[in-house]
C-alpha cells in the first residue's frame, strides 16, 4: 500500500536524483521518474502530473546549471569537471537544429544516452541565448518527464504489485538506454569510417 508520505518521499528523492543526474551524468534520471510514476499510479492516477512536474523541474534545474557551466567555461571546463567524457565535435547539423528547432534538439539530446551535454555545449558555443534556452527547455524537460512517466504507467498496468512495476520500469529504461547507446555508437562509428573514406586519395 502506497501512503501519501511515501509518495512525497519518493517525489523528493526523484527531484534530487534528476537534478543531480542532469548536472553530473552518473545517476539514472529516467529510471527514477519511471519508478516514481509507478508508485504515483498505485496511489492515485491523478498524482501522475505531479511526477511529470517534479521530474521536469529537476531536469530543468540540472540543465540550467550545465548550460551555465558550458557558457562560462566551454569544453575545457566541462572536461575538467568530467561532465564530458567522449570526444566532442561541433556538428553542423546539431548547430542548425538548435537554431531552427531548439525544443526538439534539446528533447532528443535528453532521450539519447550521452547526447545531452554535447548538445548543451554546442548551444553554448553557438551562442544560444538564455531567453531561448529558458523557453525551449521548459517544453523539452516536460516532454522528457512525460515520456518516462508513461513508461512507468505502462509498467503499472502490466504488473499488479508496486514493487513489480518499479522493477520492470527500471529494467525497461536501463535496457532502452543501453540499446540506444549501442545504436548511437554504431552510427558514429559508421560516420567515422565514411569520413575517413572521403579523405583518402
Amino acid at each position: 500500500m502506497i501512503t501519501f508520505g511515501g509518495l512525497v518521499a519518493a517525489l523528493a528523492v526523484t527531484f534530487a536524483v534528476v537534478a543531480i543526474g542532469s548536472t553530473v551524468p552518473v545517476l539514472p534520471t529516467g529510471a527514477a521518474v519511471s519508478a516514481t510514476a509507478v508508485l504515483a499510479a498505485h496511489y492515485n492516477p491523478l498524482a501522475l502530473p505531479v511526477v511529470v512536474a517534479v521530474g521536469g523541474l529537476g531536469a530543468y534545474l540540472g540543465d540550467a546549471v550545465t548550460f551555465a557551466i558550458c557558457r562560462a567555461g566551454g569544453e575545457a571546463l566541462t572536461r575538467r569537471l568530467r561532465l564530458l567524457r567522449q570526444p566532442w565535435r561541433l556538428a553542423g547539423a546539431v548547430r542548425e537544429r538548435l537554431r531552427r528547432r531548439p525544443v526538439s534538439a534539446l528533447l532528443v539530446s535528453r532521450l539519447v544516452p550521452g547526447g545531452r551535454i554535447p548538445v548543451l555545449l554546442t548551444a553554448a558555443i553557438v551562442g544560444l541565448s538564455w531567453r531561448t534556452f529558458i523557453v525551449s527547455n521548459v517544453a523539452a524537460c516536460a516532454l522528457w518527464a512525460g515520456t518516462y512517466s508513461a513508461i512507468g504507467l505502462l509498467s503499472r498496468n502490466v504488473f499488479p504489485q508496486p514493487w513489480q512495476g518499479v522493477a520492470a520500469a527500471i529494467v525497461i529504461v536501463l535496457a532502452a538506454g543501453q540499446i540506444a547507446g549501442w545504436v548511437e555508437r554504431r552510427r558514429q562509428s559508421r560516420a567515422g569510417v565514411g569520413s575517413e573514406a572521403d579523405v583518402r586519395p
